[in-house]
């Protein structure tokens, strides 16, 4: 007997992205409001250091730091590295190079984007000048990116700064994204191939006998792999919910709604699913449910009431 072929294993491109608030205390607030108005500003420490970007306590002593000075919109590119293929929402669409640039008057260097023409183009020690964005809103996106220029490096002493400006940036609105590319595995993808059936299957231990829902390939418990499939559900027990409040992004449904752990029968393991056909205050522990498919049919969107009775406590203690 030929044994059965190997699952195709799916992979699926994925992102996480989620704007990151924060406030700015004053040396950052100083520093993205002068970006603004078209001036660096960087922070002298009690050795007399010119940090660019300025932080707020020193790195060698930890003392706070307020003496706040200009250094120059040009400088030297310290060390780089070369991007073929810029991604999205990096600072320009066509190939630069990523260089940290020590700013005339700073000890420190910036990281930032050179506009170049290739890699040949680049080089260390190379002089290089700020190119402002045309419309600056107190970000480091102020800076549209670096170019090559020609000049002398300034002797002069950078001046000392106030920090003061009219409208000051009190915080910033900064998008966090991860693009990445998630596969899932043999035994999910069993799993997944099956919801396009409306068929919810699990697999079981061979050691424990406990079958898990949605399978993992291997037993979490016992540390042994799992290959028996078991077809559980489609009716299950709500084993415990919260009741959501805040509405998602880009999620069309109505808050309040209800998100529970389902231990569908025959699986040892509950899964995620939400509640719908039924009012949010209505929801219970031992709540018995059935799922509802997708208008395409490939996986359950809620799981309703099946007007059965409630299931009895100890029948899902144990998945709690």
């Amino acid at each position: 007997m030929n044994p059965a072929p190997a699952p195709e294993v799916l992979s699926a491109p994925l992102a996480v992205e989620f704007p990151f608030t924060r406030s700015l205390g004053p040396v950052q607030s100083a520093f993205l409001t002068g970006l603004r108005e078209r001036a660096v500003l960087g922070v002298r420490t009690a050795d007399g250091r010119v940090l660019v970007p300025p932080v707020e306590y020193d790195p060698v002593t930890a003392e706070e730091i307020r003496d706040l000075v200009e250094v120059g919109t040009t400088g030297t590119v310290t060390t780089w590295a070369w991007n073929p293929a810029p991604r999205r929402g990096q600072p320009l669409t066509t190939p630069f190079a990523w260089v940290l640039v020590r700013l005339d008057g700073a000890d420190t260097a910036l990281l930032h984007a050179l506009d170049a023409p290739g890699p040949d183009a680049v080089r260390t020690g190379m002089r290089v000048r700020i190119r402002w964005a045309e419309e600056r809103v107190g970000a480091i996106t102020d800076i549209a990116c670096f170019e090559p220029y020609e000049s002398e490096p300034s002797q002069s002493e950078p001046a000392s700064h106030s920090g003061e400006f009219a409208d000051p940036v009190q915080g910033i609105v900064a998008p966090a994204r991860l693009d990445y590319v998630y596969s899932p595995g043999r035994a999910p993808s069993r799993y997944i191939a099956a919801l396009a059936d409306q068929r919810t299957v699990g697999e079981r231990c061979p050691t424990c006998r406990k079958v898990y829902v949605p399978p993992r390939g291997a037993c979490p418990t016992c540390g042994v792999a799992t290959a028996e499939q078991v077809e559980v559900g489609p009716r299950g027990t709500v084993t415990t919910f919260c009741i959501v409040n805040i509405k998602a992004k880009n999620l069309d449904i109505e808050v309040p709604y209800v998100y529970a752990h389902i231990a569908l029968d025959g699986a040892d393991l509950a899964l995620h699913g939400r509640i719908g056909g039924i009012p949010y205050d209505q929801v219970r522990m031992g709540l018995r449910v059935e799922p509802v498919w997708t208008e395409d049919g490939r996986y359950p969107d809620h799981y309703r009431p099946t007007g059965e009775p409630d299931a009895d406590y100890d029948t899902y203690k144990e998945l709690l």
